[in-house]
């Protein structure tokens, strides 16, 4: 799933970046007059020529105007595209890293458990592990459906079935225990360490 918002914000971003740049190219290119200055002549339909010429004639900006649906539709839609935009901004900024994670103590009240904590214990104990180097761990998700995301860097002489098994049955089990979670799912990239060769005298 976030593979798939991380494509679409990149086809978004590209195609509402080439509409812009090319809208802008138009008008500048007729604005300041480059076509005669740089003696080229545009084709006879475009439709921005000339530098004393506007963006939207009077026959287009009046076509509709005196009709009672126009204002209301116009209007709705800018009301959409804003809405669409702000939705699409908030989704950007939205915080991928937990603050906290709620869990049920029991007894009926709810408790809470600092993330950044929890992603401590989590990459210190996967960081312990032999044919582990080092290692990082994120909570990202909803505060009562955390998901972990882990990336690993593995020594040289590692396993990486082995280190992702005792991952698995180690630090994740014991996160998804310690808080009482029905279930932690978990995305743990492996990492090879690369190491510079050292010229041996």
């Amino acid at each position: 799933m976030r593979r798939v918002r991380r494509g679409v914000n990149r086809v978004l971003l590209g195609l509402i970046g080439a509409v812009l740049l090319g809208g802008g190219a138009a008008v500048l290119t007729a604005g300041l007059g480059l076509p005669s200055a740089w003696h080229f002549a545009l084709p006879a339909d475009w439709p921005w020529s000339r530098s004393d010429g506007v963006l939207l004639p009077a026959a287009d900006r009046t076509r509709f105007t005196d009709r009672g649906w126009w204002w209301p539709v116009v209007i709705a839609a800018l009301a959409v595209v804003v809405l669409l935009l702000l939705w699409w901004l908030l989704a950007q900024l939205r915080r991928r890293r937990l603050g906290q994670i709620l869990i049920d103590s029991g007894d009926g009240e709810s408790a809470s458990v600092r993330g950044r904590a929890l992603e401590d214990v989590v990459a210190v104990e996967a960081g312990a592990l032999d044919g582990v180097e080092r290692a990082d761990a994120l909570l990202c998700g909803r505060r009562t459906a955390p998901q972990l995301r882990a990336v690993v860097a593995l020594a040289p002489h590692a396993d990486p079935g082995a280190v992702l098994l005792r991952l698995s049955d180690g630090a994740v089990t014991d996160a998804r225990t310690s808080t009482g979670l029905a279930r932690l799912p978990a995305e743990i990239r492996l990492r090879a360490v690369r190491h510079r060769a050292e010229r041996v005298s």
